[in-house]
């Protein structure tokens, strides 16, 4: 598989990268316009407010596409979808590209459900920067066989990187594939980002979160590859050190996540 994939180190992406990544977001506060799901929206705010970004939660037919065109970058997650939500946000997406807003589509539970698959590639067409999923996921819309257990991933990271390859390679968007390790790939190199804690699975949103991460750093990295290193890295660094004395407390775990994001880089 990996014979024409170019496996390289993680620390091509060094730590100075990615702290200066998180300076410029810092210092531009870019506004994120987030069409995410109902479950993750309060969460998403608050991780994109702990990195230094400036959230927006612009839904509606008559405001998104219009807002899309004026803000830093965008998130589609089709998380909870609708009919409705799908008539904006491909609206959305289609104003997001004629503008040269960068985005990102995060195509939760794609493969599952046929409605939610057929409108993920419906978004594909409207051309994302970045397609942040999980292994599973990213089986499912690259046109490979796939199971999962609702959002959840039934196969690991590595198995799913020869189409997270293949679709970066086909669609020109960095496929940013989470997982125990995650990889980053553009379709002929690929970054492992390792690291992260298991507890990260059981607090909702931190995988949709990811992806408004990876949006944020989007318009202040010098390039989208190097954007959705970076959002994996200091995800995986938080989650690691969040979870140093609260491995039994949930609650704890995801109040520390946000204060260890919020912390990040300080003296």
């Amino acid at each position: 598989m990996n014979n024409e994939l170019n496996i390289i180190s993680p620390k091509t992406s060094t730590e100075r990268d990615v702290l200066h990544d998180l300076e410029q977001l810092r210092e531009q506060a870019p506004l994120v316009h987030c069409m995410t799901n109902s479950v993750v929206t309060n969460f998403t705010a608050n991780v994109l407010l702990a990195i230094g970004a400036s959230p927006a939660m612009v839904v509606t037919i008559e405001e998104a596409p219009e807002f899309a065109a004026i803000a830093s970058a965008l998130l589609i997650n089709v998380g909870t979808i609708t009919t409705a939500d799908a008539h904006v946000m491909l609206k959305t997406a289609e104003a997001a590209t004629a503008h040269g807003t960068p985005w990102v589509l995060d195509p939760v539970a794609a493969g599952a459900i046929g409605f939610r698959t057929g409108v993920t590639h419906e978004l594909i067409a409207c051309k994302p920067t970045v397609i942040r999923g999980n292994a599973s996921e990213i089986l499912a819309v690259s046109g490979e066989k796939s199971e999962a257990k609702g959002v959840d991933s039934t196969a690991s990271s590595q198995d799913a990187l020869h189409a997270a390859a293949l679709l970066a390679g086909t669609t020109g968007a960095i496929v940013a594939l989470s997982g125990e390790t995650d990889f980053i790939t553009d379709g002929t190199t690929a970054i492992p980002v390792p690291g992260g804690h298991p507890l990260m699975t059981r607090v909702t949103g931190t995988g949709c979160t990811l992806g408004a991460t990876i949006a944020a750093f989007l318009p202040v990295s010098s390039t989208p590859l190097q954007a959705a290193a970076t959002a994996s890295a200091i995800y995986a660094r938080a989650g690691k050190d969040a979870a140093t004395g609260n491995e039994h407390r949930l609650g704890s775990f995801a109040v520390a996540f946000l204060d260890r994001l919020s912390s990040m880089g300080n003296s």
